[in-house]
Order: structure tokens, then C-alpha cells, then sequence
């Protein structure tokens, strides 16, 4: 007998793992429908490139489905093993790329709407992201994960597997390097003091 959806929609992750390990494939889906979308907006903006964040999230969800059985609860947050997972597989990914040549990699794909105030957050977002990918990757990651995921230090620390305090330097060290890269373009961006 399976439990109605509403009823399983409000079980924590870790119990909806459990009913996933014994079989229950709408333990799956509400499984799929919370860390799918997160877990690819994380690989996209690690990554910059959508094909390959979608095999990322893809990966890290079939990773989840083989750990399911295994899962030992109480050990770790399912939602920080997966963003920890997705992070290792964008590394991986990066660690690839740098034997390509950059000549060889696709433009990004520019996808602002036409409007005044929407292109003008296309830019400042467009501004950011380029300006992350000038960090060096694990403050990228510990950036993103602080302050565009949401993530408490201690949940980057685990996920980054390294301290609090490392995790603490990184955020630092990132937000200084993001705002002397961004500096510049103040005016360009529209933050002009009035």
C-alpha cells in the first residue's frame, strides 16, 4: 500500500530515502522534484555550461538512487550529500575542461529579453557569474554555495570537506576578490551614487 502523495510530499528527505530503498517510486519523485532543480541550478552556475550540469544533476541523482539502500541515517543531511556530490562532479568536469583548448569552448548563450529593466539584470547577473569564474574554484564554490544557494558554513564545510574556518577564509577571500574585479564596473552595471 502506498502512502497519498500529500502525505509523502511532507516527509523529510531522509525518510523519503528510506521509502525510495524499499521501493516506493513516489518517494522517488518528490525526491526528483526537491533536489533536481537545485541540484542543476548549482552545477549550472559552477560549470557555465547547461548540457553539462544536466549530466551533473543526472549523476548525482542516479547516485542518490544507489546510495539509497546504504543510506545510514543521521550521518549527513541528504541535502548536503547531494549538493557535496554535485560539487565533486563539477570539479571533475573542471579538471577536464583545462585540457582543452579555450579557443575550443562554446560561447555562452545569450538569452536576455529585450525590456530596459531586464537586460540591466542580465548584465549585473552576467557580470557576476563572469566575475566568479575568475575565482579559483573552490571559492567559487563556497561563494556560490554561502550566498547564491543559501548554505550555512557548516553545510559548505561538509560538502567542500574541509573546516569551518577554511570555509569561512574561502567566502572572504572570494568576496574580496569578486569586488575588486567588479569595481570597475559600477557605473557600467547602473550602481551610480546619486
Amino acid at each position: 500500500m502506498t502512502m497519498p502523495y500529500d502525505a509523502v510530499s511532507e516527509l523529510s528527505d531522509e525518510a523519503l530515502l528510506v521509502l525510495y530503498a524499499k521501493g516506493d517510486p513516489l518517494a522517488a519523485q518528490v525526491l526528483s522534484r526537491r533536489f533536481l532543480p537545485r541540484v542543476l541550478a548549482h552545477a549550472t552556475r559552477v560549470l557555465k555550461d547547461q548540457a553539462e550540469a544536466e549530466d551533473v544533476a543526472q549523476e548525482a541523482m542516479l547516485r542518490l538512487w544507489k546510495i539509497a539502500p546504504d543510506w545510514r541515517a543521521g550521518e549527513a543531511q541528504v541535502t548536503t550529500w547531494m549538493y557535496r556530490v554535485t560539487a565533486n562532479l563539477c570539479t571533475d568536469r573542471i579538471r577536464k575542461r583545462r585540457s582543452v583548448p579555450l579557443d575550443s569552448a562554446p560561447e555562452p548563450e545569450d538569452d536576455t529579453p529585450s525590456a530596459g529593466e531586464a537586460m540591466q539584470d542580465a548584465a549585473r547577473a552576467q557580470a557576476l557569474n563572469a566575475a566568479l569564474m575568475e575565482l579559483p574554484d573552490r571559492q567559487r564554490q563556497a561563494v556560490a554555495l554561502r550566498h547564491l544557494e543559501g548554505l550555512s558554513n557548516p553545510d559548505i564545510a561538509e560538502i567542500l570537506d574541509c573546516g569551518v574556518e577554511a570555509v569561512e577564509s574561502l567566502i572572504a577571500r572570494g568576496k574580496r576578490a569578486l569586488t575588486k574585479i567588479l569595481q570597475g564596473k559600477r557605473e557600467e552595471l547602473g550602481y551610480v551614487d546619486e
